[in-house]
């Protein structure tokens, strides 16, 4: 093989690292606005059932006009305008009181500590680690297990 094809191969696997459920099937997107409503149908005359905040992850299930019915990474389904929502590769941590470290891998030292449900966007990727930045400007390296 080339190392064109060599680049190209690689980089095309560090694009579906941040992007797993396209893989799947299901295309994924995020939340782009500072906060988002999902609803449980498609208009804002349907109740909110939650809020999620800028880099929230979301699986698109269904497209009905501008709206998409979406499910996130517990399985909770509900609607969110398009306008809300971009192709940014984001992350959210699966569980509770996970490490963030200065560097990838176990033995770099852990900057920050984070809890279930926080979204991260995706910078960038170093095997099986991903480096990450909260909304609030936090950065650091999380291992691909502990995000959807």
């Amino acid at each position: 093989m080339t190392s064109r094809k060599i680049r190209v191969t690689l980089a095309f696997l560090l694009a579906l690292s941040c992007f797993p459920a396209l893989v799947s099937g299901g295309e994924r997107l995020a939340v782009s606005a500072p906060t988002a409503n999902i609803r449980n149908g498609p208009g804002t005359n349907f109740d909110v059932i939650w809020q999620v905040e800028q880099y929230y992850p979301v699986t698109i299930l269904e497209k009905k006009d501008n709206w998409y019915k979406v499910q996130d990474f517990e399985g909770d389904i509900g609607w969110l305008h398009q306008s809300l929502l971009d192709k940014t590769a984001t992350v959210i941590v699966k569980n509770e009181n996970t490490n963030v470290r200065s560097a990838p891998g176990t033995d770099s030292p852990v900057i920050f500590r984070v809890n279930k449900g926080v979204p991260f966007k995706c910078l960038q990727t170093q095997g099986d680690w991903i480096y990450i930045r909260h909304v609030d400007g936090d950065e650091g390296w999380i291992h691909r297990s502990l995000v959807w």
